[in-house]
Formats: C-alpha cells, sequence, structure tokens
C-alpha cells in the first residue's frame, strides 16, 4: 500500500455507486449481462428480484430477454456463491466464484448432509452413500438433459429417503433428501439450475448438467475476486469486502497482498481502494440526480456490511431480524425509503424521509414504470419480508 491517503467523501461514494452500478439514467446497462457483470452478480435466493434488479439498471430490458440471457445464451448462471447465497453471474465469472468461495462451502455441506444421513439412518456410511447417489443423479441428469428433483427421484429412488431437518424447531422435520443433494451437486459445480417450472417468479428450478471449465488456484480467484468487487464496490472498508464474500480475514488479507491497492480515508475510516483506479466521470459533481426502485436483497443494497453512508436511520424498516433488506426507494444515492406491491397490482411507495418534491415525483414516476414493466396478473412477494415491505402490502 502507498503512503499518501486520500479523502473518499460520502457524496462520491454515491455518484461511484450511481455509475458503476448502473442506476443512474446515464449509466444503464445495454444487456442483463452488462448489468450483472458490473456488480459481478445480481442476487438470486429470490427469482423476481434478478428481473427486477435487471430491470432498474437496464434500457427498456423485457423479461423475455432476461430469460434467453438465463437459459438460452446462458451467459448469466444461477449458483451458489458468496456467504452461501445463490447469485446469477457471468459465465465466465463462474470458475473464479467456484474457487474463491463455492468449492469450500461445498466440503462443509458435504459434510452436514453426510452427517444428517448416518444420523436419520439412512446409511451407516453416510459419505459413500452421498457419493454414490450423487454419481447416479449425475448420470440421470445426464440421460434426461434437464429435469426437475421429482424426475430424477423417479430414476434414483434413493433421493426420496427423508433425512429429519431442524428437529427441535417448529418448521422442522421430516424432508426427502432431493433437495439438499442437488444443492450440494450443483454446489460442487456438476449440475446448474435451469427454467423454472412456471413464470418468471417461480423457484421451482430444472436442472441440467454443468459444463466442464477450468478453475484458476483458489488463492488467486480469491484476488481476482477481491479486485472486481473493489473496482465495482469500492473504495470501501476491508470489513465489507470479508463480510460480502464470506471468506476469513486471513483469506481477504492474503487476497489484498495480492493487489496494487492504496489506503484511503471513508471519511473517518480506514480503507482500500485498487491503486489503479483513478477518479473517473463518475467522481464529478454534475451528474444528475436520480431515482430507482430496487428489489429485495438487490446486490447495490446487500453490498456492504457498514451501510450507514446510503441506508441512514432506516435499518428498522427496511431489514428483517437475520439482515435481508426488503424493496427500497433511492434517490441520488441513498435509500430514502421503500415500496410494496399490493394485491391489485399498484406498487405502494414511502418515503422514511423528506427527500423534496423533485424526489418524490421521480420516485413516483419509478413505481408506475414498474407496475407497467411487471404487468397484469403478477404479484411479487419477497421471500423474507420485512416491516414496511408487508405494512404497504396490505
Amino acid at each position: 500500500m502507498g503512503h499518501r491517503i486520500r479523502t473518499i467523501s460520502v457524496a462520491e461514494r454515491r455518484r461511484r455507486l450511481a455509475v458503476r452500478h448502473h442506476l443512474a439514467p446515464e449509466a444503464r446497462a445495454g444487456t442483463v449481462a452488462a448489468a450483472a457483470t458490473g456488480l459481478i452478480g445480481l442476487h438470486g435466493t429470490d427469482p423476481a428480484s434478478v428481473y427486477l434488479a435487471a430491470w432498474a439498471r437496464t434500457r427498456e430490458i423485457d423479461k423475455t430477454a432476461i430469460e434467453n440471457a438465463l437459459y438460452e445464451e446462458r451467459s448469466l448462471v444461477r449458483m451458489l456463491g458468496m456467504r452461501r447465497t445463490v447469485f446469477v453471474v457471468p459465465s465466465d465469472l463462474v470458475p473464479v466464484i467456484q474457487a474463491a468461495c463455492t468449492d469450500q462451502i461445498a466440503e462443509r455441506m458435504r459434510r452436514q448432509l453426510a452427517q444428517a444421513i448416518e444420523a436419520s439412518g439412512i446409511a451407516a456410511d453416510g459419505a459413500s452413500w452421498l457419493e454414490e447417489v450423487g454419481e447416479a443423479t449425475v448420470s440421470a441428469l445426464a440421460a434426461r438433459g434437464t429435469a426437475t428433483g421429482a424426475e430424477l427421484a423417479q430414476d434414483e429412488p434413493r433421493l426420496r429417503a427423508q433425512i429429519v431437518y431442524a428437529q427441535d424447531k417448529s418448521y422442522g422435520g421430516p424432508v426427502n433428501v432431493t433437495t439438499r443433494l442437488l444443492t450440494l451437486l450443483s454446489a460442487e459445480g456438476l449440475i446448474v439450475r435451469g427454467r423454472p417450472r412456471g413464470g418468471w417468479t417461480s423457484s421451482q428450478f430444472t436442472w441440467f448438467a454443468a459444463a466442464d471449465q477450468a478453475r484458476p488456484p483458489d488463492t488467486a480467484a480469491r484476488a481476482e475476486l477481491a479486485r472486481r468487487w473493489l473496482s465495482a464496490f469500492g473504495p470501501a472498508l476491508v470489513s465489507d469486502l470479508q463480510w460480502w464474500t464470506g471468506l476469513t480475514a486471513g483469506q481477504v488479507k492474503q487476497a489484498l497482498a495480492q493487489l496494487d491497492v492504496a489506503e484511503v480515508d471513508l471519511h473517518g475510516s480506514p480503507g482500500v481502494m485498487l491503486a489503479a483506479d483513478e477518479p473517473g466521470p463518475e467522481t464529478q459533481p454534475d451528474l444528475e440526480p436520480w431515482a430507482a426502485l430496487l428489489p429485495a436483497l438487490d446486490p447495490t443494497a446487500m453490498g456492504w456490511r457498514e451501510r450507514a453512508w446510503y441506508v441512514g436511520e432506516h435499518t428498522t424498516a427496511l431489514f428483517d431480524r437475520s439482515g435481508n433488506i426488503g424493496p427500497t426507494a433511492w434517490w441520488d444515492g441513498r435509500i430514502v425509503g421503500g415500496w410494496a406491491q399490493r394485491k391489485d397490482g399498484e406498487i405502494a411507495v414511502r418515503l422514511l424521509e423528506d427527500a423534496g418534491t423533485e424526489a418524490a415525483a421521480a420516485i413516483a414516476a419509478e413505481a408506475q414504470r414498474l407496475r407497467e414493466w411487471i404487468g397484469p396478473g403478477v404479484r411479487i412477494t419477497p421471500r423474507f419480508r420485512t416491516p414496511l415491505e408487508r405494512e404497504l402490502a396490505g
């Protein structure tokens, strides 16, 4: 790191966010793949959020174009990644994320599932059972081309074996091993989620066999992932990078040691940025104010651990108890409210602070634009409900 410490203001960070996350109108991406690349990936835990996050960052993109990128061109891939979270990422980034984060997550998942199999009395040697059934499942999928979990269980009946999940919890009980085993195989890079059965808000995915891709060494992959994150989300705190990746402090330190980074002062806190990340057009003060409605679990809203500089004092209304953010209304680089879709299709918005008449009008216009884009008969309900979203949805 260099010795010259540059000061980065909150205003500059918000301008960088506007341009690099394709949220300012003049910075919108031309394709959903370009939008995802700018953010490393779009959060994919909630299927609808992928579409809404892409809509907010592109120019007049339609749902068919998003579906084509995911399921026809396969320029985007849905995978388990950072923090054991599902992301939709550019296909060329899959090996990097796999080696940097997902491989070690998959190792833990396999050990835990093997223990659950043994504890449930399915097999005395859970690891061997998993290996055998997993290989049979991948073979069955290859023979079918694409399949649902239920269809694969027809070919491999052992997928119907039941394990006890969260026995001491109200939501626990016996469940088929199917979902957990398919999730494990996807985490290991062997199978991939395909087109869902149902509309674009459905989470009933089919599966297909993953393409073979050479993976970089894990240390190189973590450095590359850190570089891309700093390019998209920096300057930032090192703790932000550690939280976002889900890596250990030692792994993050090792990754940063492979990069040319510079220390910065983030409005009183020590941060880092890429040394070559010189001020660009996005740091200039003449960027026009902008409005955006972002979905639950949006990658911008979930991009940093320390969020006061863009969330303000609205955490209680916008997050659930597990730290998942709901739908948000933005004005010029900060969250000023939230939104929800009502049963009649209306996009209801509530501003949590007085952002001015220009902001209110611009956000209202975005709400109408979003309603028209979602279309009739489609109901958006986030997987993780938050206080404000519940209240607005009615």
